[in-house]
């Protein structure tokens, strides 16, 4: 069974009733979008695909095949998720090519190919691809989770046994 549109509207809906409350935090929070777009509380930022947001909105529900509120909300989560990390994926490669070329035409005292292993070195290990790796990490554990909730709530609704969630504490001490 496939979501309904007047569910996906409803999801939308209560979705939205969390977040940011102050003018303040609403302000900072926006400018999200204008710096990459990877933290922004829009799915869809202007110039990405409506129709390939739609299309992966509809095959993941298909797949999933959603079943009351619930499972709708975290369909749409892993949705919502799942469009972050390709536009995060999107945003690395766009600063990973950028940090090389730049490197590349930039000031180091050596041939072509030493400046080219320098530049993919520093690609690779700057600021900026770190940031986005986190951002990417923090993605991937949002999926994981709702993906994981997902299947805990179907199987509960087939009447089978779910396993509980899984969570392991370390404790890290110095023995002798």
């Amino acid at each position: 069974m496939s979501v309904s549109k007047k569910q996906l509207v409803a999801n939308r809906r209560n979705a939205k009733k969390g977040g940011v409350k102050t003018s303040k935090g609403k302000a900072l929070t926006r400018l999200n979008a204008v710096r990459h777009g990877v933290l922004s509380q829009e799915v869809l930022l202007e110039g990405e695909s409506h129709e390939a947001l739609c299309s992966l909105e509809e095959g993941l529900a298909t797949e999933i095949q959603p079943h009351g509120e619930l499972e709708g909300i975290l369909v749409d989560r892993l949705v919502a998720s799942v469009w972050r990390l390709k536009r995060t994926l999107k945003v690395e490669t766009a600063n990973m090519a950028y940090e090389y070329q730049e490197r590349i035409e930039g000031s180091y005292p050596f041939d072509r190919a030493q400046r080219q292993l320098l530049a993919l070195r520093d690609m690779l290990a700057g600021d900026e691809t770190e940031k986005i790796m986190r951002y990417e990490t923090a993605i991937e554990r949002q999926i994981y989770r709702a993906l994981h909730e997902l299947i805990r709530l179907q199987m509960a609704r087939r009447g089978e046994k779910p396993p509980a969630p899984v969570a392991i504490d370390l404790e890290v001490s110095q023995g002798n």
